[in-house]
């Protein structure tokens, strides 16, 4: 494989689509730290395919990309947040908690809550000071559950899928916050109008065998 160097130049020359979508293609698979910078810009370009691409080398690198892309987020390009908030959301660093926090629920953008909202249940709590993990706990499950109140559909699914890793990982240490959840399921099994979110949460509660504590 050529060095990252020429492969940054490649993407940089590209002229078409395609050789774009090709050269990021090759970028990612490196999974060099020099080359978070241009995968990260590439997540502004309106190319779909380059910046799926773009998003599996940055969680491929993981943590290191955390800092700079909390820092170089676009805020004007909704197309570019919603991207990033998925590469947070697949590498699950607790140092964009406060981000997703924000994202899931005050976002204009469905794309850039859905993302949000499904991260919420990724988070590696490992990462924080055990001391800190009830408190985040809380507020990932407070965001949640408002989410699932969201009016866009794919945002309400999205969190009930962050609700049930969220469950998950409540099972031993926070039971009563787990009980809050299998209280939200329930009730919107109840009144939620939409077929694929009531079948996704049947799902979750049979999954994580929530009705058999």
């Amino acid at each position: 494989m050529p060095d990252t160097q020429t492969l940054i130049d490649a993407v940089n020359k590209a002229d078409s689509a395609d050789l774009l979508l090709e050269t990021v293609e090759n970028l990612a698979e490196a999974a060099d730290i020099s080359a978070i910078p241009t995968l990260v810009e590439v997540l502004g370009f309106n190319n779909p395919g380059a910046a799926v691409a773009a998003v599996d080398g940055l969680i491929k690198i993981g943590e290191p990309v955390v800092p700079y892309l909390l820092s170089n987020l676009d805020g004007y390009n909704y197309g570019a947040r919603a991207w990033a908030t998925r590469v947070f959301a697949g590498i699950g660093d607790p140092s964009a908690l406060d981000l997703l926090l924000e994202a899931a629920v005050s976002d204009f953008s469905q794309s850039v809550r859905r993302s949000a909202a499904k991260g919420l249940g990724s988070i590696l709590w490992s990462k924080l000071p055990e001391t800190e993990i009830p408190t985040a706990q809380q507020k990932v499950l407070s965001t949640l559950l408002l989410a699932t109140e969201d009016g866009e559909w794919v945002v309400r699914y999205a969190a009930i899928v962050g609700l049930e890793s969220l469950a998950r990982t409540l099972r031993d240490s926070q039971p009563e916050l787990r009980s809050q959840i299998v209280a939200k399921f329930l009730e919107l099994s109840d009144r939620e109008p939409e077929a694929a979110i009531c079948a996704r949460i049947k799902y979750a509660i049979e999954n994580e065998q929530l009705l058999d504590n």
